[in-house]
Formats: structure tokens, C-alpha cells, sequence
């Protein structure tokens, strides 16, 4: 699993590393990765046009040194000062010894030009001390920076983006490459930042010893390989737990056929639908075990999977009552979460888990304000109702009650599609009924539903079905290559 780590646990394990180090070595490691990404992405060094903006502060002399060392490979580099007076006087002194060359931003008629010219430029404005809307001039500096057409690198995160967040009020520089240094900052992952950061690399520079715990974690495919359930020589179709599918209505039939569809996908164990047998499912779905009747009068199950298109009429809310009596794992989605907002009352009698996997609009049926801390938000609502919580978004958020949170970094634009979700609720409870505790459920869930997206995607273009129908080859090939450290 890869660490996600707010500002307040960086900065202690930064000041505790500081003490064990001579004074400026950690900026000198950092520098030195930063430059030598910058090598190997630069199709050559030599005459190579590098373009640093360089704000005050440490971030700023991280790009000042790696500016120093690309200039000693021949670079031609030149750092545009957002404020000359306070540059980081050492990455100052390091650049001009290595024939680099320093502007006052005051003095540059047209930025624009300069930084379209630019091969390299590093973004170097700002760090994890800046917190909310940037300010004039560092804004008209990245609109700039923005429309070079050159490779554009963020220094340990993007100008602009919150650390801890990933919120972004304003303008924020947009890089193709991050390279941060020591750890993984959570507003890297999350959030508008995740947008910003492009590939992202990160520098060891000896925090690893000193870390607290992280603010949240990222599945590897190698961690979701290791969690899925697999078919033994001694199992049976009751072995890998039997889901309990109610979803599904006469105006949306086709969401019963995609959650049974991805529950089926995920394992050989048996799914029992229960709901109207003229919606499909045993068409669709031979292999599930169909019941036109009411959750209790399924038969043996080992988890829930429910709301779906089931609607919002008396006999939709009269299901999930029905359902969350069981005390059995449940994931809920879809109109079962609009149900629930409406009688919370409901999970006040349950000690089973229970999963909720709402998108935007969904969860503000909950009245928990959704602002610009996702993390925050997702924590606060699975706190109060004590359930595991999966906010959906470009990078879904699981957090259950005890805190514990992870990122998913799996999935691509193309799966904001119709029966996606359904999709997702299939494999989660799948995944419940195999055992699966709730949070790593949603999660390693989260993760294999984006793989199969990226695996099924074509053209930009993709179907609730091509999820489904991809999820074999992704379960088989999880794992099979290496895993990237971020934005797998």
C-alpha cells in the first residue's frame, strides 16, 4: 500500500530528519532528483532552454539548485524572480556560479514568449506552506506557464493546489510531471489536484524513518491481487459467499441485469436476485438463482447488495427495511441511499457493516456539506452514521468508521457512464460476501472497477457492460506487472 501523508506529518518528520542531517543536505537530495528527472525527460540537456519560476522559500530553492545542476550539463537556464529580495539566497548564488541567469519578473515585457520558448519549465512558485488563492502576481505567472508548450514540471506539488486538500481556488499551475520529494502528499491524490499533477515521481530524501502514520492509503494492483478471493480445488458454488442482489425496477430494469452481471463476474459462488423475475436477470443471467419475492425469503446469503434502481415508492423502501433487518454486510447505492437519507433510523438497529457509495449528489441528501475537503467530508458522514463510506469521484474516497481512509487512483474519465455505478455495487458485495472487512471491500472494489474501465475503455468511449465483461482479464492480470507509485 502506498502512504498518503498530510502537511502536519511531513513537516515533523522534515524537522526530525533535519537534525540527524548537515544544515541544507535534504534541499540538496531533493534538487538532485528533481534534476536528474529533468535528464531523463528532456530529449538532451545540453542547449536545452529551462525556464524556473521561482517564488520565495524553500520550494523555490529546490528548483534554484536543480536549475544549478541542469546549467552545469549545459542548460541554458534562466529562473524568472516573482521577488528578487527573497529568493533563497544559496539556490541564488548556485545558479548564477553555474552560468545560469536571473530576472526580476518586473523586468520581462512579455512572460508569455519566454515561457514558450521554454523546453523545461519548473514550477517552483510555491510549496506546501502556501495554503488557498494564489496571489498577483504568482496567478499571471502560471495563466503563462500554463500555455507553454514545452514540458511542464511541478516542484514538489503544483503552485496553486492545497497540500492536504487538493483544493484548488483560482488558478493553479497544471503540470504534465510532479516530482515531490519524501512522501506522497494527500492533495496530490484528491480532489481538483489530482488534475494538476500529471505523472508523478517521487524523490527519496531519507524521510521513510520518520513518517507518522499517513493520512490515508492507495491500493497497489499487487495489494488487490493478494485480496481478491480465489477458487480452490475443494470449493463449491456456497463456497466464496452467496450476494443477495435487490435492485432494479420496471423503470430501470437494466440495473438489476449490471449488479447481478458484476457480482457473478467477480467469482464462481452463487448471487441470488431477489426481485420481479420480468425485469430480465434470468435472460441475462442464467446462472443466478432468480426469487420474485422479498430479501427475507431469498434463501442463505452472506451479504447484501441493494438500491440500484429499485425506485422510491413504498415497496422499494419496504426492500431496504427488509434488507438492513437482515444484519447482514450491505452495500447500498443509488435510490437505496436516497431511501436511507430519508429513514436513518434505519441503521440504528444493525451491527453488520454497512457500505454507502454515493456520488455528489447523493451524498448531500445526507446534509453533510460537501465543500472542497472530500476526505473531510466522506470522514465526517461515516463517522456519523457509523457505516463505511465510498464518495465517488475522479478519485473515489473510502473512509470507514474508524477513520481509516483510502484513495483510489484506478479508473478514467470515460466510466462517468450510465450502469457504472451498478457495476461498482456488484463487485463490492461480492466482495462482502466473500469476507472481505468494509473498508478494504469498497476499496480493493474501487480499485478492480477502474482497472476493468481502463482495460475496457475504446476510444473514450465505454459501456456499463465492457466493465463487466473486462473484469475476468482484470482479475487475472492484476498484479502481473509492476504497479506505479501513483495515478495507477
Amino acid at each position: 500500500m502506498i502512504g498518503l501523508y498530510d502537511v502536519t506529518t511531513i513537516r515533523a518528520a522534515e524537522e526530525a530528519l533535519q537534525r540527524t542531517v548537515p544544515d541544507g543536505s535534504l534541499m540538496q537530495r531533493a534538487a538532485a532528483g528533481l534534476a536528474a528527472h529533468c535528464v531523463r525527460w528532456l530529449p538532451h540537456v545540453y542547449g536545452a532552454r529551462v525556464v524556473i519560476l521561482a517564488g520565495a522559500g524553500n520550494n523555490g530553492g529546490d528548483a534554484l539548485f536543480a536549475g544549478a545542476l541542469l546549467a552545469r550539463r549545459g542548460a541554458g537556464v534562466v529562473a524568472v524572480a516573482l521577488d528578487p529580495d527573497r529568493l533563497h539566497v544559496g539556490g541564488c548564488a548556485a545558479l548564477q556560479r553555474a552560468g545560469g541567469r536571473i530576472r526580476a519578473l518586473n523586468t520581462i515585457t512579455n512572460l508569455g514568449v519566454v515561457v514558450r520558448q521554454a523546453d523545461l519549465v519548473l514550477d517552483g512558485i510555491v510549496g506546501l506552506g502556501a495554503i488557498g488563492q494564489l496571489r498577483a502576481p504568482a496567478d499571471e505567472v502560471v495563466e503563462a506557464a500554463n500555455d507553454a508548450a514545452g514540458l511542464r514540471v511541478a516542484v514538489d506539488l503544483p503552485s496553486g493546489v492545497h497540500p492536504d486538500t487538493g483544493a484548488v481556488d483560482g488558478t493553479a499551475f497544471r503540470a504534465a510531471r510532479t516530482v515531490t520529494f519524501g512522501a506522497i502528499k494527500l492533495g496530490l491524490a484528491v480532489g481538483e489536484g489530482r488534475e494538476h499533477v500529471g505523472d508523478l515521481d517521487v524523490v527519496d530524501i531519507g524521510l521513510g524513518p520518520h513518517l507518522g502514520a499517513p493520512a490515508a492509503l492507495q491500493l497497489t494492483d499487487d495489494d488487490v491481487a493478494g485480496l481478491l478471493p480465489r477458487a480452490g480445488d475443494g470449493d463449491d458454488k456456497y463456497s466464496g459467499g452467496i450476494l443477495g442482489v435487490a435492485a432494479g425496477s420496471a423503470t430501470y430494469p437494466g440495473a438489476a441485469v449490471l449488479t447481478v452481471g458484476a457480482a457473478l463476474r467477480m467469482r464462481s459462488s452463487l448471487v441470488r436476485y431477489v426481485g420481479p423475475a420480468a425485469l430480465g436477470v434470468s435472460s441475462a443471467w442464467p446462472e443466478a438463482v432468480v426469487s420474485d419475492g422479498v430479501p427475507s425469503e431469498a434463501g442463505r446469503v452472506q451479504a447484501w447488495a441493494v438500491g440500484p434502481g429499485l425506485g422510491r415508492d413504498r415497496a422499494a423502501e419496504q426492500t431496504l427495511a427488509n434488507v438492513l433487518h437482515s444484519d447482514l454486510p450491505v452495500v447500498i447505492d443509488a435510490d437505496g441511499l436516497r431511501l436511507l437519507a430519508r429513514r436513518r433510523v434505519l441503521l440504528q438497529r444493525r451491527s453488520a457493516v454497512t457500505v454507502l457509495t454515493p456520488h455528489d449528489r447523493e451524498f448531500t441528501a445526507f446534509d453533510v456539506p460537501l465543500g472542497a475537503d472530500r476526505v473531510g467530508a466522506a470522514t465526517a458522514l461515516a463517522t456519523q452514521l457509523g457505516v463505511t463510506v465510498l464518495l465517488k469521484g475522479a478519485a473515489t474516497i473510502v473512509v470507514d468508521p474508524a477513520g481509516r481512509t483510502y484513495v483510489n487512483a484506478t479508473g478514467t474519465p470515460a466510466m462517468a457512464s450510465a450502469g457504472s455505478g451498478d457495476v461498482l455495487t456488484g463487485i463490492i458485495g461480492s466482495l462482502l460476501a466473500a469476507g472481505l472487512p468494509p473498508g478494504l471491500a469498497a476499496a480493493a472494489g474501487a480499485h478492480l472497477h477502474g482497472r476493468a474501465g481502463q482495460l475496457a475503455e475504446r476510444a473514450g468511449a465505454l459501456l456499463a457492460t465492457d466493465v463487466i465483461a473486462a473484469l475476468p482479464t482484470t482479475r487475472d492480470t492484476l498484479g502481473a506487472s509492476p504497479t506505479s507509485t501513483a495515478h495507477l
